[in-house]
């Protein structure tokens, strides 16, 4: 997995302050997509165990309210994802972990590797960026077909539940 940054502290990508990491590679191609230099899946640095250390130390501050997974597309890069994720979840059990995804919400539970990610996920907002829709007065997502779903609560009702308007 390659990743385009890691931002310690981030307010703009979920709740607080937040620990946030930009992976490289997505297929979706969003027009006016704002991390289109993320979709190159040979972009940004090759991640390694020292970026996960990196990632668990900001996420154990006292300061930093959770992690977020963004990118590039996070659900395409599943394997290095969930090393991650598991962990941030070892380290830092109480600290909520945000996705963002092009894909829907039904594409990615019905995917078993996609799935095993959003299971480890807290919030997910989800849908591809469209730019008709784009609009600067919602919170944590760009564009009104996108939805900000509260995983725990989705997987255990068998639908979607909205964590946020």
């Amino acid at each position: 997995m390659r990743y385009g940054q890691i931002r310690q502290y981030d307010i703009a990508n979920g709740e607080g302050i937040r620990t946030s990491i930009f992976v490289t590679g997505c297929t979706h191609c969003c027009y006016n997509c704002f991390n289109e230099e993320y979709q190159d899946f040979n972009a940004g640095k090759e991640w390694t165990d020292k970026e996960t250390q990196l990632v668990v130390s900001y996420v154990k501050d006292p300061n930093c309210a959770g992690l977020t997974l963004l990118g590039g597309e996070p659900f395409q890069n599943v394997d290095g994802m969930l090393a991650i994720v598991k962990a941030v979840r070892e380290a830092a059990p109480e600290k909520p972990i945000w996705a963002y995804s092009g894909y829907v919400w039904d594409d990615i539970i019905s995917d078993p590797s996609r799935c095993s990610l959003v299971e480890q996920i807290d919030i997910l907002v989800d849908g591809r960026f469209v730019d008709e829709l784009k609009d600067p007065s919602l919170r944590f997502r760009g564009s009104s077909n996108q939805r900000i779903i509260d995983v725990q609560s989705s997987l255990k009702q068998g639908e979607v539940v909205l964590a946020m308007e």
